[in-house]
Formats: structure tokens, sequence, C-alpha cells
């Protein structure tokens, strides 16, 4: 059972992660502008040495300057998860996606691929369009991690790429479940890896791995530590959370 952990951007974080049992020390790179951050590369470095893996998550989509990250961070993996066009009324769109991940995986075959397929809440939405994204990522995919799609009730149709969410443009961060249904259709489908995503907490992490079967489980939000409101904070992880995730996860893979 892969345990995987975001959003970590410092040393101190990732060492505590680490030696709690955390798999994959999960970051991102918020800008075009801003790249190129030595501490967050020296805490790549530093992860690989501990003998736990780096995946990291470009919140853009130039790929000149996502291939320049690679030789500079090289981390471990790699972590897409762009709004993914509606291919049948966007397909265009759809295709610069899917081609701009083959280039990578041609490029840096020393790293592997991790590709977010958005699973909507609402089970009335029909789930072979998540499935027929799975087929066509897979060969250029050495993981998928689902997350949540946060769509209208009142929406007729599954358009992704309209869809708002916490980072725009980007799906993730919700601190909402998927359909695990859903999801657990994609296991059963998938030839690679499937990570549970999604809202993922210490209190819900064994009955996602039970109903799931899935090969990881992914937390961002739901292992956050919070303010005085109640409010997740960004990039600051609460480790008694973490603690409690990494035992449930555990115990439940093993039952």
């Amino acid at each position: 059972m892969i345990i995987q952990v975001y959003e970590v951007q410092t040393q101190n974080e990732a060492d505590q992660l680490i030696s709690l049992g955390v798999d994959h020390i999960g970051s991102v790179i918020l800008s075009t502008d801003n790249w190129k951050n030595p501490v967050l590369k020296d805490m790549i470095r530093t992860v690989a040495e501990l003998g736990a893996r780096s995946s990291l998550i470009p919140l853009f989509s130039d790929l000149n300057v996502i291939k320049r990250a690679l030789e500079y961070y090289q981390p471990d993996m790699i972590h897409f998860c762009e709004m993914l066009p509606d291919r049948i009324r966007r397909p265009a769109g759809f295709e610069r996606i899917l081609h701009q991940q083959q280039l990578i995986k041609e490029a840096f075959p020393q790293t592997d691929v991790m590709r977010t397929l958005p699973i909507p809440q609402a089970p009335h939405h029909n789930g072979n369009s998540v499935l027929d994204y799975a087929r066509l990522f897979e060969p250029v995919s050495d993981y998928f991690l689902t997350d949540t799609l946060m769509v209208p009730k009142d929406l007729p149709a599954l358009d992704q790429a309209s869809e708002p969410q916490p980072v725009s443009g980007f799906i993730g961060i919700t601190g909402v479940t998927c359909n695990w249904s859903l999801a657990k259709e994609l296991v059963a489908a998938s030839k690679i890896p499937v990570i549970l995503a999604g809202g993922i907490t210490p209190d819900n992490v064994a009955e996602g791995i039970q109903q799931v079967h899935p090969a990881g489980v992914d937390s961002c939000t739901g292992t956050n530590a919070c303010d005085h409101q109640g409010r997740p904070i960004r990039f600051k992880k609460d480790m008694n959370k973490v603690n409690r995730l990494v035992a449930a996860a555990r115990q439940a893979a093993t039952t």
C-alpha cells in the first residue's frame, strides 16, 4: 500500500513524514516565474537518500519550463493534474495534453509519470468517460491518481475543462471525496497502479481502501494543519493526522 502526501515543500516536513512511514513525498511548483527553488531541490535529493520517492506537480503547462524543471530537480515522478477537456467537443485541447505527456515520457524515461484522472462525485455522470481517459493515457503513464471533480448538479454533461477547482485549470485540493464506485471501476480496468485521492483523511482512509482496493492512497487537505477556525492551512502538515492516516492505511491493507 503506497502512502503519498502532498503538498510538502520543506526538508523538515519531508523528514518527519518519511519517519512516519510515508512512501511518496509530493511537492508543487507554483508558477513559471519561480520554478527554480534550491530549498526544494535539496529536499528532493534528501527524500531519495532516505529511501522514499519524490513526486513533483508543475502548476503550469509550459513544456519548456517543465523540461527545465525536471532537469533541475530530478524527481522520481512528474505528476500531471490538468483539467482534461472533453475529448469529443474539444479534441485539440485534449490531444495537446496527451501529446505533451508523451513528449515528457520520451524525453525523461527515467522519470515515472503520474496522471490525475478527474472523477465526479455525482453517480449520474457516466463513468465510461473516466475509463476512456484511462485507456488513452495508460501507454504514457506509470500511475493514475483519482481526484474529485466538482460538477454542479444541474450540469447536463461532463465538461472537465469548464468546472472551477481551487487551483484554476488544475484538479485537486478540494478536501472532498470522489465517487468511490467509479474509482473502483478504474482500479479494476487499469493495467497500471491507481492511487486513491480526493478527500482522504485518517478517518476515511481505511474505508476507501476496503471499497476501492487501490495500489495506494494520497492525502493533502485531509492531513493539513488547521487554523483557529478549523480551515486547512496549505503547505503545513499535521503530523498527528499523518501518523493516524499511515496506521489506518497499513492496517486496512492487511485485513
